[in-house]
């Protein structure tokens, strides 16, 4: 699955009797926030200065939440340290499979670019290590949906949280622990964002393997959305339904 594109694109998604696709009015309370604190998008303050990142906020200080256990073992999400762990993403993202949905194969550079992007923002997308029992096997970018350009593209609530994920050994994908891992990650993000309603995901349509990971995990098939580089399949797994899916 690769990052959501930076495209000031606007179009939007169609998909008739879908719930999540029909309202495009932004929420009264999420106006409300706008008014009393400004646009929760914007790098500048009132004066018209530069506002300074305040890490960690954003996501309900991600580095803090520590392992959850899953059927696989205990996964961990751990903030990417880009001079220790660089060399083994970016060998990650040449393997051929991965590369022809997350575009980032080439020299470490190209690797090193993406993250340092996100490392260096304000905290609103955090890369992560998923270590399974100590070793590493995935690699994670979640980030606040509302706050990305994938909320140009379907109608986003406040708080809504997304997942991009890579399974990094070739050995290991194939055998279902895309999808424990998925749900162990979603429900880690409700257990730890209270204010977080919906976890989402915007798989490429093409990876089939990727989109049938998610509806094993109890996230549920919302819309398709045409974003810049790829026609997507919008996942949704909600609060409400997350003991039922």
């Amino acid at each position: 699955m690769p990052p959501t594109d930076a495209s000031t694109d606007t179009g939007t998604a169609s998909a008739p009797g879908n719930e999540d696709t029909l309202e495009l009015r932004l929420p009264d309370d999420f106006l409300a926030l706008l008014a009393e604190d400004g646009d929760p998008c914007s790098d500048r303050t009132e004066t018209g200065q530069e506002a300074p990142p305040v890490r960690g906020e954003l996501l309900d200080h991600l580095a803090g939440w520590g392992p959850v256990v899953t059927p696989a073992g205990t996964l961990h999400l751990v903030p990417v340290l880009l001079d220790r762990q660089l060399r083994l993403i970016s060998r990650w993202m040449n393997d051929a499979a991965v590369a022809s949905y997350w575009k980032l194969a080439g020299p470490e550079d190209v690797t090193a670019d993406h993250l340092r992007t996100q490392l260096d923002g304000d905290g609103r997308s955090v890369p992560c290590l998923g270590l399974l029992d100590g070793t590493p096997m995935s690699y994670w970018e979640i980030y606040r949906a509302d706050l990305d350009p994938l909320a140009r593209h379907y109608p986003a609530r406040p708080h809504d949280t997304g997942i991009h994920i890579l399974i990094g050994p070739v050995a290991e994908r194939g055998r279902g622990l895309g999808s424990t891992l998925l749900r162990a990650a979603a429900d880690l993000i409700l257990d730890r964002r209270p204010s977080c309603a919906r976890v989402v995901a915007e798989p490429d349509l093409r990876n089939f393997s990727s989109v049938s990971a998610f509806l094993s995990a109890g996230f549920r098939f919302s819309a398709e959305v045409d974003l810049p580089d790829k026609r997507a399949a919008l996942m949704v797994r909600d609060r409400l339904l997350r003991d039922l899916l």
